[in-house]
């Protein structure tokens, strides 16, 4: 049996060099250099940064302890008090959230909040409501606001969205209402004027000093239902059916966190932990009807499972229709009423993946035709009457992957209007772009990664024209290949079930934390690369050395099987995964990148 390498046999780096690319990208250590010496997940510790033990061992172990004071954020006592005050008086409550999965778990953070502290509250008193994504757009809308104070509605709290709703907030003053905003978005720039609204719980609000900036929509909100039941509770600690309740409802704040792209770091880090152990326990039957209907194993959710299965069908509500089903599943549905939802949304998901495969071939025709994939047009700015408006922004998504870019999509509407999205690679703000376009748009907001947008037809080439300006500016192009961070090198003898299994331990991964990669020194191909899947859309090899061999899987890769030579020796970049099957562990290695070297 092949034995693990002795710790002084870790491999010695190299010093980099030009040709450290592979077929796809440029690779590049994570960190301040590569490290040596040491266990495997020692070395990745100290690739990024965890030098002291103490520290190490609090990322490995995040505590709910590591959760700031709610008390600290910028407006969020004048916030609840409001709240719990309508709550006493019987006043009517409207929750206004978005319509993302973000939006969506906020929403549901405060809706079971509310109804806990007063418990049998009527749905009238206690309400939600959602925007259709296609009539209203994104964020607050005046007219809504009017139509809920005409119904009785005296209090309305936003979540995931109002931070720069000026003119809104002003139309909430003069309905009679009682404003509320919580919101993590870019804030209005310096010197700009905020929202006139009772109180705006923001963690970059003036003044704040809140420690951390990089809360979603959801962790805003859960915790200002922190704040809502220390406040109710008379203390700073909570009574003990609400500090079970607050439990639980870290499972929302965790699928808002991993959907909303923030980095998994800090307080986010331990919301995603503990979140995700409550999403495999959960008593919420909307979210144990959706892992239901995603096929998932509740008790082995994971990060991953979140992005790529849930998140996406609670999303599919908003894109292709309306998200207030996808917030009833979340809020009020029964388990019956749950369980026909859930399956709704996977039928919708379903439709929405159609339509994305048609616009993201489309778009990316359109791109390359247009000269807006080379290098001296380092954005991609299209628009089309034929797209569909809710999928737009996940289109952005593909074609930033494929064309490595700032990518603006827009649907083209019969009244001159184009709406769509915006998204960003690494280092490249596409809010402060916009920014500098501002006087060309209707409106814009989100923040650097993702942001949507509005303007008329007519200012269309214009628009392209100083988008691209700005993103020539923050875009280099040797940046238009991207890099590939791994965190160090090892040898495929290393990779034995003993020395990958504690690399677990730094999962959640996602945004600033992102998956263990390590650079495979040169391996035999041993078995050559071929193709596998239902489609035939991945591929597998086999990488070796003297003693021991591993199973590389490319996802993806078969379109660029023609380009993998069939022998010799190959250095990769791969994410070292454990598997089990019938009770034996095994590990695998998902491919990143490789090239041959010799």
């Amino acid at each position: 049996m092949p034995l693990a390498p002795a710790p002084d046999r870790t491999p010695t780096p190299t010093p980099p060099t030009e040709p450290d690319r592979g077929l796809t990208r440029r690779w590049r250590p994570r960190g301040e250099g590569e490290t040596t010496g040491g266990t495997l997940v020692d070395r990745v510790l100290r690739s990024r940064g965890l030098t002291d033990p103490i520290a190490a061992q609090a990322f490995l172990d995040p505590s709910l302890r590591d959760l700031h004071d709610p008390g600290l954020l910028p407006g969020v006592d004048a916030a609840a008090a409001r709240l719990l005050e309508a709550l006493d008086r019987g006043e009517a409550i409207a929750i206004y959230g978005d319509y993302d999965v973000d939006g969506i778990t906020a929403t549901a953070i405060l809706y079971h909040t509310l109804h806990a502290l007063r418990p049998g509250v009527s749905p009238e008193l206690v309400r939600t409501y959602v925007p259709h994504r296609l009539e209203e757009g994104y964020g607050l809308n005046a007219e809504a606001l009017r139509q809920l104070a005409r119904e009785g509605v005296r209090v309305v709290v936003t979540v995931d969205c109002g931070v720069t709703a000026c003119a809104e907030a002003e139309a909430a003053r003069e309905a009679g209402l009682d404003l509320i905003i919580t919101d993590h978005h870019n804030p209005p720039a310096s010197g700009e004027a905020w929202p006139n609204a009772l109180a705006v719980v923001h963690p970059c609000a003036p003044g704040s000093a809140y420690p951390f900036t990089e809360l979603c929509g959801a962790g805003v909100a859960y915790k200002l239902a922190w704040r809502l039941c220390t406040l109710r509770s008379g203390g700073e600690r909570v009574r003990p059916e609400l500090r079970t309740l607050l439990v639980d409802l870290l499972a929302f704040a965790a699928l808002g966190t991993i959907a909303d792209v923030v980095p998994l770091i800090g307080e986010n880090r331990a919301i995603v932990r503990h979140g995700l152990r409550r999403v495999r326990s959960t008593g919420f039957c909307g979210l144990n009807a959706l892992i239901e209907a995603s096929a998932l194993d509740s008790s082995k959710v994971s990060e991953e499972d979140v992005g790529f299965r849930l998140a996406p069908r609670l999303n599919a509500a908003g894109r292709l229709g309306h998200a207030r089903e996808a917030v009833e599943l979340l809020t009020s549905a029964t388990p019956a009423r749950a369980a026909a939802i859930a399956g709704e949304l996977s039928t919708q998901n379903d439709a929405r993946r159609r339509v994305e495969r048609t616009i993201a071939e489309q778009a990316g025709a359109m791109a390359q035709d247009a000269g807006m994939t080379g290098v001296e047009r380092r954005a991609i700015v299209l628009a089309d009457a034929s797209w569909h408006p809710g999928v737009v922004g996940i289109v952005c998504s593909r074609l930033v992957e494929r064309f490595s870019r700032p990518t603006v999509l827009l649907q083209r509407r019969e009244d001159g209007l184009l709406t769509g999205s915006a998204r960003s690679v690494a280092g490249v703000s596409v809010h402060a772009a916009l920014s500098e376009c501002a006087a060309l748009l209707e409106g814009f907001g989100g923040h650097d990664m993702a942001a949507g947008l509005r303007l008329r037809d007519e200012m269309l080439a214009d628009f392209c024209a100083m988008f691209t300006d700005a993103c020539n500016r923050r875009l280099s192009p040797e940046a238009l290949t991207p890099t590939l961070g791994y965190d160090c090198r090892a040898r495929v003898e290393e990779l034995t079930p003993d020395a990958v299994r504690p690399l677990a331990s730094l999962a959640p991964f996602g945004r600033e934390n992102p998956p263990v990669r390590v650079r495979l020194e040169a391996a035999t191909l041993i078995q050559p690369a071929k193709a596998f899947g239902q489609r035939g859309d991945h591929v597998e090899l086999r990488l070796g050395s003297t003693d021991r061999a591993v199973r590389v899987v490319g996802w993806g890769w078969a379109s660029k099987l023609d380009a993998l030579p069939r022998r010799g020796r190959f250095e990769a970049v791969v994410e070292p995964r454990l598997s089990v099957w019938c009770g034996r562990s095994s590990v695998e290695a998902v491919l990143a990148d490789l090239r041959a070297v010799d």
